[in-house]
């Protein structure tokens, strides 16, 4: 573990996230460094510069580089590299809000829909960031997010993923959401209207006693009683958003057992900054190994010394 890394909790006391801003930064050092690391295809400085600075740092180095080379630092690093790396790479070059565009981008191009990373992106951020996000979906793709998304799902599983990303948080009666949502698993056939309704449009307090108290009058936990009355994709994202509602990390981290490359890249990309800690944790509670050790047994080279450097250490 790298001095500096410690010398940067000063910087960020009481942060859930594994990388932090370098304490000792020069851009332009590191863009001379980078410069001379591509043109010798040297992964390991690349891996080295660019998973030990956060991303704000990472764009002050790529627009220094620019400065100093004529060139863009992310071509530059697709023309030295291929594979996993250069993926994992070019994603940590990207802005946080234009890297969750991306991923959405990247779940609906091509044959199929990646549901999962959608829910996942859509169930654990806020109406706020989703909102950020649309707008720079728009700027990039020169294309609107919620009409990509209805043009790639339908029936009630399009009116979920629509209200996910118009999510807000409206005034609601507790027993009131309890009723209502207990009527509908005890119809002829469950309605998934008032659960969307309800699990997009309340804050986390409120629909974590709405769940609990499903929970008391059903006899049943409620992702036993969504798996029980729904069917489809419908079933799926409700589940992924109780989950969600319940423990976000813990959902993460069943998600990073998958051991994917692209899932488990995405997962730590997009939370190394914010509350990757906390997903570790969850892994380590849910399978009994650390994240850390677990990737070591998945991967191997200089992709798998990046994953490391992002994780940061064993719990």
């Amino acid at each position: 573990m790298d001095p500096d890394y410690f010398r940067s909790y000063d910087m960020c006391w009481g942060t859930l996230g594994t990388v932090r801003p370098s304490s000792i930064f020069h851009p332009d050092r590191d863009a001379i460094e980078i410069q001379a690391a591509l043109e010798k295809k040297d992964e390991g400085t690349l891996v080295r510069i660019l998973t030990n600075r956060n991303n704000a740092q990472r764009q002050e180095i790529a627009k220094t580089f620019e400065e100093i080379t004529q060139k863009d630092l992310s071509a530059g690093v697709k023309k030295a590299l291929s594979g996993e790396l250069q993926s994992l790479l070019l994603e940590l070059l990207m802005p946080p809000l234009q890297y969750e565009a991306h991923r959405l981008q990247q779940a609906m191009a091509g044959i199929g829909t990646d549901e999962e990373t959608l829910l996942e992106i859509l169930c654990t951020r806020s109406g706020k960031r989703l909102r950020e996000i649309s707008a720079v979906y728009q700027q990039l793709f020169k294309k609107d997010l919620e009409k990509e998304l209805k043009g790639e799902t339908s029936g009630d599983f399009a009116k979920l993923v629509l209200a996910l990303l118009n999510k807000e948080e409206v005034a609601g009666v507790v027993r009131r959401d309890v009723e209502t949502l207990f009527a509908s698993l005890n119809a002829k056939k469950a309605d998934p209207g008032p659960w969307i309704d309800i699990l997009t449009s309340r804050d986390l307090s409120h629909l974590e006693k709405v769940l609990m108290g499903l929970e008391l009058e059903s006899g049943l936990m409620v992702d036993q009683a969504v798996e029980k009355r729904f069917t489809g994709d419908v079933q799926l994202g409700l589940s992924i958003l109780v989950q969600c509602i319940e423990g976000p990390y813990v959902y993460l981290a069943k998600r990073l057992t998958t051991m994917k490359a692209p899932i488990v890249q995405g997962i730590m990309v997009s939370h190394c900054e914010e509350d990757l800690l906390c997903i570790r944790a969850a892994f380590n509670k849910l399978t009994g190994t650390s994240l850390y050790t677990t990737l070591q047994n998945k991967f191997k080279g200089d992709y798998l010394h990046a994953l490391l450097a992002i994780c940061r250490s064993e719990d």
